[in-house]
C-alpha cells in the first residue's frame, strides 16, 4: 500500500484487539492485489442495546489505479453482525474476492462466454431430411433432420433464426445440432 492504513472508530473505543485484527487482514489483500494504493476501514457501532448487544456496520475502501472498491457489512435483520470480528472478516472477505476478480481481469483470465455460432435457415429440403443454415459471415453450414433439438424438423421455416454446433463434415462444415431461437433467447 502506498498510504498508510486509516481506521476509523465510530460510537464505540478504540480497540487494540480489532485494531490488530483490521491490520492483520489489511495486509493480506497486497496477496491479491499488488497495486493497492489505500485502505480505509471504519467500524460503527450502529445502536446501544442492553439487552441485545451493539451491532456493527464495517466498510473497507480500497484504492486502486482504475478505480475505488468498497465492501460494506452492515447488520442484517437476524443479527448476524452483532461479532464485530464476524462483520470485519465478511468485510474483508468481500474486498479480497473483488480484488482477486479485478488481478484476473488484468490478467486477461475473465471467463468469456463463447456465442454459440448461429444463423438462419436458407434452405430446407423436408422430402430428404436436410437443410441449411447462412452463418453471419456468409458460410452455408449443412444440417440434417436429426440435428434439430427441441422442436420438431417439419416445425422449421426459411428465415427462421437458429444456433447450432458446428463440425466438419465428409462434404463440409455441419451442424451437429440445431436449436431454434425464440423470442426469449439472446445471440450476441
Amino acid at each position: 500500500m502506498q498510504v498508510p492504513l486509516q481506521i476509523t472508530f465510530r460510537n464505540l473505543d478504540r480497540s487494540q484487539a480489532i485494531e490488530a485484527r483490521i491490520r492483520d487482514r489489511a495486509m493480506k489483500l497486497d496477496r491479491y492485489y499488488d497495486r493497492i494504493m489505500s485502505c480505509r476501514v471504519t467500524v460503527e457501532a450502529m445502536h446501544k442495546h442492553h439487552r441485545h448487544g451493539n451491532h456493527y456496520h464495517v466498510r473497507v475502501d480500497v484504492t486502486v489505479p482504475d478505480g475505488e472498491l468498497i465492501a460494506s457489512r452492515e447488520p442484517d435483520p437476524h443479527h448476524a453482525y452483532a461479532d464485530v470480528h464476524v462483520a470485519i472478516r465478511d468485510a474483508f472477505d468481500t474486498i479480497r474476492r473483488q480484488l482477486e476478480e479485478r488481478a484476473r481481469r488484468r490478467r486477461g483470465q475473465v471467463k468469456e462466454h463463447a456465442v454459440p455460432p448461429h444463423g438462419r435457415i436458407v434452405e430446407l429440403h423436408p422430402d430428404e431430411g436436410y437443410g441449411r443454415i447462412e452463418s453471419p459471415d456468409g458460410r452455408l453450414i449443412y444440417f440434417h433432420r436429426n440435428s434439430v433439438v427441441d422442436t420438431d424438423f417439419e416445425k422449421l421455416r426459411i428465415g427462421a433464426e437458429v444456433r447450432f454446433d458446428e463440425e466438419m463434415g465428409e462434404r463440409g462444415p455441419q451442424a451437429s445440432t440445431v436449436h431454434l431461437v425464440g423470442k426469449h433467447h439472446i445471440v450476441g
